[in-house]
Order: structure tokens, then C-alpha cells, then sequence
């Protein structure tokens, strides 16, 4: 119970970077300020998971000395098993992150971290993905008075959207000069030579995913530009893909006839 009487704030906590990451403990250091902490994660690095199931073989989820749990699955996996095996009481938030870096535009579709906030709300806990736009994470301790701050809004707002979770990215700059924090939409990502084409030690040839350069665009109020410019991004993603502007349009090609 808090001093108020009133019953804590229960939060899972977990990530796509693994148990030992630094952005994980930040995150959790920070939201027992607000709430009582679970901490469920990968035992290694999950990055560009997405919202995979391991569905090959079984999990083993393993008990630490802190009582944090990790796992050796995805993200989804930890949340799954989090909700339906391993907590003796219901989570009122699921926070991913902090990500060793960005996860804007189309990388949601790709990331682990915001696919542990969405595996959160589809059992309909509300769910907050949070991201350092950047590879520098001896970045993330001047962070933390931001992250106090903005956890301390979201949680205490008295109806959270139902089907819509949060996407945040902590520009990689220090916490002293961070602007203030803004509300954006996605921007959209382009990869060029993404692929590099090598050779394994036998000879043959494989492909390594990842590189590349990247080019942005999007609205003045799109993430990409939000950070660019010193402030930390606050999307609202919401599960539904439809597309309602073409609803209409397709079912006049007669798909069903």
C-alpha cells in the first residue's frame, strides 16, 4: 500500500537488449519510484524480434538472486509468460526498454521492444516502449530525472487509451540539454544497401542483414524530426493496421465475386 492507502502501482518491466543491459536497469530503478517492479527479460539480446513466438521448443524461465526473472526467448515470450505463469499479481503497466537505441518509423514493426509493449496490451495491460535514439548508453544515467517525470505523467493518467500504446525515444544527447517532451506521429525510414554479400570460410555465400544508409521523411511533428531537434518523441500506436481510407476503394474491385 502507498502512504495514501491507496495499493500500488504494480509495473512489469522488460526489454529486447537482454537482462544485463543498462537500459533495463535504469528503467527499473526508475519506476519503483512510481509502482512496485517485476522484471521479466531475454538472457541475451533479442534485437529486431519483433512480436516472434518461440513455438520450437519449451522456455526455461530462471529465478535471480534480485528476483528478477530471464528467459530464453523473445520479448513476447517474457511477457506471455510473465502474465500467464510467473507473477502472482495482474502487472497495471508493461514498460519495454530502455533500448540501446532509436526505435522510430518503421522500426516498430521490427523491434522487440516495442513488441513486448504490444504483447502487453493485446492481454490488455496498457503498454509504454521506451528508446534511446542512439548507440552512446553512457547517455542513459542523465536521463533519469526525464524518465521520473514523463513515467510519473503516464501513470497517472486517470484512463489510459484502451488498444493504443506509447513509443517514446530519448534523443542522444544529455539530459541537461533535452528540450522538453512532444507528442509526434511515425516517420517514414528508407534502408539502402542494407545487404552485404561475403563468403562463410567454406566458400559459400551468405548475407549479412544490417548497415546500409538511411534516409528519413515525414511530417513536421514525426519523430525522427522531434529528436532531431532535442526533444524526447511520445508516439501513440494503436494495434489496428486497417487501412479506412480504402475501404471503400477495395470493395469496389469485387475481390468476393
Amino acid at each position: 500500500m502507498s502512504s495514501t492507502g491507496r495499493p500500488r502501482l504494480r509495473i512489469l518491466i522488460t526489454n529486447d537488449d537482454g537482462i544485463n543491459a543498462r537500459g533495463l536497469e535504469l528503467l527499473a530503478q526508475v519506476s519503483r519510484r512510481v509502482g512496485e517492479v517485476d522484471v521479466v527479460a531475454p538472457d541475451r539480446e533479442q534485437s529486431g524480434a519483433s512480436h516472434s513466438l518461440t513455438l520450437s521448443r519449451p522456455l526455461r524461465p530462471v529465478r535471480r538472486d534480485d528476483g528478477a526473472y530471464h528467459v530464453d526467448g523473445t520479448p513476447t515470450d517474457c511477457v506471455l509468460l510473465a502474465l500467464g505463469a510467473l507473477l502472482e499479481h495482474r502487472p497495471d503497466f508493461v514498460l519495454s526498454g530502455v533500448n540501446h537505441g532509436p526505435n522510430m518509423g518503421e522500426d516498430v514493426l521490427y523491434s522487440g521492444t516495442v513488441a513486448a509493449a504490444m504483447e502487453g496490451l493485446s492481454l490488455g495491460i496498457p503498454g509504454v516502449a521506451i528508446s534511446l535514439a542512439g548507440a552512446d548508453i553512457d547517455l542513459l544515467p542523465t536521463h533519469e530525472e526525464w524518465l521520473k517525470r514523463l513515467l510519473a505523467r503516464i501513470v497517472g493518467v486517470r484512463e489510459f487509451p484502451r488498444d493504443t500504446l506509447l513509443n517514446v525515444n530519448i534523443p542522444p544527447i544529455p539530459g541537461d540539454q533535452i528540450r522538453g517532451i512532444r507528442t509526434t506521429t511515425l516517420g517514414n525510414r528508407v534502408y539502402s544497401e542494407s545487404l552485404v554479400k561475403t563468403a562463410d570460410p567454406w566458400g559459400r555465400t551468405v548475407y549479412w542483414i544490417g548497415g546500409g544508409q538511411i534516409s528519413w521523411s515525414g511530417r513536421e511533428d514525426c519523430d525522427f524530426r522531434v529528436v532531431q531537434e532535442g526533444y524526447i518523441s511520445v508516439t501513440p500506436l494503436h494495434i489496428d493496421l486497417t487501412n479506412y481510407r480504402l475501404l471503400e476503394d477495395v470493395q469496389g474491385w469485387k475481390l468476393g465475386h
